[in-house]
């Protein structure tokens, strides 16, 4: 165990070395130099050691007092600095959001400032928490993709997870029926290899077989189809940005459930936490915008025309 002798003998002895006169260690620390005095020379009675020489009209360090205020200004003061900082940790009102990297990137991130601006007190920290991800204990609330089915969460619906292909407008212009799927590049999802057997066969052209490049997550695969690699399976939200902006069309106007939706996952203490009630709120209002979902319906429309 550590073996601290006197600690406000020690603040005492520190403040009057380093102002130089008990009466300025007494005005620092709200006493008086007297009491200053008594306790500096308590704590030399403790420490077997001199550490002032008393003289007329000023006090003159010991080399044992040099020696020990040396070493003691540092350390008060790497003390103050820290409990500053544990202050200031303690006034940072921080929530964490457990979501894969694709919806982060292609969803949450570019609306965040929205939050922001209601909630600028609010400290919204990403992690990686992708669908298979499990459900960490530091996590605010999560965002994942599945049936509702999460043992000890409560999970709200955000998205229907809808599935459509979409292209560049360049390779779009060459799609005018769903047969004409044969000839492009069907970019491919490794986790989600059922996507386009799904939506084929609802169109009705089930023969026709993804065989173009594959990627490891929706945003890579996404992407090249912005870059005009090929066609991707989108899927709902992460294509809607790019829809409203015109950078993907869907040159089709069938959509086909994927048989799981996008959730809000949290712990139910969490309804009681002011913070996390305002992300609730925000991100329920943010999922059913009619703004991003009018865009989207209106490009698929225009296209499939």
């Amino acid at each position: 165990m550590r073996r601290l002798l006197f600690l406000n003998g020690i603040k005492a002895f520190e403040a009057a070395a380093r102002s130089g006169s008990f009466a300025g260690a007494g005005a620092e620390l709200n006493v008086s130099a007297a009491a200053i005095s008594r306790m500096v020379h308590l704590l030399e009675q403790r420490l077997g050691v001199a550490l002032f020489e008393r003289k007329a009209n000023r006090l003159a360090m010991t080399a044992a007092g040099r020696a020990y205020q040396s070493g003691l200004t540092p350390i008060f003061d790497a003390l103050a600095s820290l409990t500053a900082q544990v202050t200031a940790l303690s006034s940072v009102r921080v929530l964490t959001v457990g979501v894969g990297p694709t919806f982060a990137m292609r969803w949450l991130i570019p609306r965040l400032s929205d939050f922001r601006t209601d909630e600028p007190d609010i400290d919204v920290r990403i992690t990686t928490g992708g669908a298979a991800a499990p459900f960490g204990d530091d996590w605010s609330c999560g965002i994942k993709l599945g049936d509702g089915e999460w043992p000890g969460l409560v999970a709200e619906p955000l998205f229907a997870a809808d599935l459509l292909p979409v292209c560049a407008p360049r390779l779009a212009a060459q799609l005018k029926r769903h047969g004409d799927l044969r000839g492009p590049s069907l970019l491919r999802v490794a986790h989600a290899s059922e996507d386009w057997p799904l939506w084929l066969k609802s169109a009705g052209v089930a023969r026709i077989t993804a065989r173009g490049p594959e990627f490891q997550f929706y945003g890579q695969a996404l992407q090249a189809a912005v870059d005009g690699l090929g066609i991707a399976m989108g899927i709902r939200p992460y294509i809607d940005d790019d829809l409203a902006a015109g950078r993907l069309v869907a040159p089709f106007a069938l959509t086909v459930p994927k048989g799981m939706r996008w959730y809000l996952v949290y712990r139910s203490f969490r309804t009681e936490q002011r913070d996390f009630a305002a992300f609730r709120r925000w991100i329920i209002r943010a999922a059913a915008g009619p703004a991003i979902r009018g865009k989207l319906i209106g490009k698929i429309h225009r296209h499939a025309g």
